[in-house]
């Protein structure tokens, strides 16, 4: 089955990611954004807009999200998030945060929205090296205030941890931190090149399945975390167990549409947002001010010109790479971004955080 011809983009998401700033109070060295020193704002007239297409998706599904990200978006203030929050109906609100602005007030804010909170933090505090403030200084005392907050105010969690050296023991020294910080819900991103952030991720395959392997081991012996790479990685094997795979990947691309502060909406990867190229313009397939989201997400396979090349992109993976049943094909940006077009195939992101994941969880079964 042709991913680019009978699976395409489906029209409708799972989840819509926001940006209500473009502002964050941090300068971690490895992030992405290419704008986080501006403070650009979303305005009412934005979020409204893509209300109008996300309440009858909502309505349909009582479980989707909007997700508040990109730059720090407690940096929009409580007052300015709540408007923007407002027209939405029926809906999860998700936030992604450094967590340095949380105190009593946010805590309250979170529990009155019934928000989901995600914390990102790379480990104890020595690994936290990467994430500083504006003028260089540590923010990890100022994070860790923010996590006691939430846990004085009884706020659920989930935290996200950013992997730059995936060195032997450094699985377990970080999941048994995430045990004792108190997440429900763990997920780990080994670092990317993509967007502004130009360091090389190839960080051996050796090094890289080993790290998972470990983790597999850390988990499974005090599995009260929801790892989230465990957690897809057993369910598809799972399912190769029981003779369908097939049905793992969904029927169709997820659109993940991200609405920038000024209304245009970049597809299936929110990093390429704030980024512009000769070749492909910048990345937008529309503005939700001028046209509905849900018509540019009926369009979506030729709503930018980027967008058919990605398609071939995942169609190539889906002929050539055994591992595309786990994988679905590589992400846009990190196409992009590792080898500057959307048609190459493999790329170091797939390959530490698909094709080593597996491995390295199939590598522990094994070692049993």
């Amino acid at each position: 089955m042709s991913w680019s011809g009978m699976r395409g983009i489906s029209p409708i998401p799972s989840y819509v990611v926001l940006q209500p700033t473009t502002l964050c109070n941090l300068d971690c060295t490895y992030c992405y954004l290419p704008f986080r020193a501006r403070n650009d704002r979303m305005s009412p007239a934005v979020a409204e807009a893509v209300a109008a297409s996300v309440n009858p998706w909502a309505a349909a599904d009582e479980r989707f999200s909007v997700v508040w990200h990109a730059g720090e978006p407690l940096a929009a203030g409580r007052a300015a998030l709540a408007e923007l929050m407002a027209p939405f109906e029926g809906v999860e609100h998700h936030v992604q945060t450094n967590a340095t602005l949380i105190d009593d007030a946010w805590c309250e804010f979170f529990a009155e929205h019934r928000m989901r909170v995600s914390v990102s933090v790379d480990g104890p505090e020595p690994l936290n090296g990467e994430r500083v403030n504006r003028a260089g200084l540590p923010a990890y005392r100022h994070i860790l205030s923010g996590v006691e907050a939430l846990k004085r105010h009884g706020v659920p969690f989930s935290a996200l941890c950013v992997v730059s050296d995936p060195g032997p023991g450094l699985a377990t020294r970080l999941y048994d931190y995430f045990l004792d910080l108190g997440c429900d819900v763990l997920g780990i991103n080994i670092e990317e090149q993509e967007g502004v952030n130009a360091r090389t991720n190839d960080f051996g395959a050796d090094a890289v399945r080993s790290f998972w392997a470990e983790l597999v081991t850390a988990w499974r012996r005090d599995p009260r975390i929801h790892v989230r790479e465990i957690e897809w990685t057993l369910r598809y094997a799972g399912a190769v167990l029981a003779g369908g795979a097939d049905g793992i990947l969904p029927a169709a691309l997820d659109p993940i549409p991200t609405v920038a502060t000024d209304g245009r909406v970049f597809l299936l990867s929110p990093e390429l947002a704030g980024f512009t190229d000769a070749r492909y313009g910048d990345f937008s397939s529309g503005n939700v001010l001028d046209t509905p989201l849900a018509t540019i997400l009926a369009g979506a396979a030729t709503s930018a010109g980027w967008v058919p090349e990605y398609l071939r992109g995942v169609e190539a993976c889906r002929q050539r790479c055994p591992y595309f049943g786990f994988c679905g094909g590589a992400h846009a940006a990190n196409r992009y971004f590792e080898h500057g077009r959307f048609d190459t195939t493999e790329t170091n992101h797939c390959r530490n955080s698909k094709i080593r994941l597996l491995e390295g969880v199939l590598d522990h079964a094994g070692a049993r």
